[in-house]
């Protein structure tokens, strides 16, 4: 395999990895596991590079939800400022941790309120990073035990 063909193909892994973490309807575990089973690259990259484009299609969940704040003082803006205070003083004590499950379905979601809920980034980005390297490295393991 060139070196061409190799950045070909962790290109194209890394935009199904981002694809799937933003609310585009992509999936990048097919992705991952053909190339895994095609014993091409090494899986410490393609989990790396997995990981970094899920997380950073997350990032774009999380800016999505911080700017949806500049709507706060619209009519058809569901919350007062205070039920957004107290949401988010709730979201930062106990809701915080549903960041961990951000590699699950539907978990796009928990990105987006992260953002409306003013997340430190460096948190988000580590709560995040780790459960999208937790998630690509499980999927490795299972490739290997069905014969990947």
């Amino acid at each position: 395999m060139t070196v061409l063909e190799t950045l070909a193909q962790l290109a194209g892994l890394f935009a199904a990895a981002f694809g799937a973490a933003t609310v585009l309807p992509f999936q990048s575990e097919i992705v991952f596991a053909g190339l895994q089973i095609a014993d091409g690259l090494d899986l410490v990259t393609l989990i790396a590079v997995a990981s970094i484009g899920n997380t950073l299609g997350a990032v774009v969940n999380y800016a999505m939800g911080m700017g949806l704040e500049r709507f706060r003082n619209r009519r058809w803006f569901p919350f007062s400022p205070a039920q957004l205070a107290r949401a988010r003083n709730w979201y930062l004590r106990w809701g915080l941790w549903t960041l961990l499950l951000s590699w699950a379905p539907f978990g796009d979601g928990f990105t987006v309120i992260a953002g409306v809920m003013r997340t430190p980034f460096w948190l988000f980005l580590a709560l995040v990073g780790l459960a999208k390297t937790g998630r690509y490295a499980a999927l490795a393991w299972i490739t290997t035990l069905a014969g990947g």
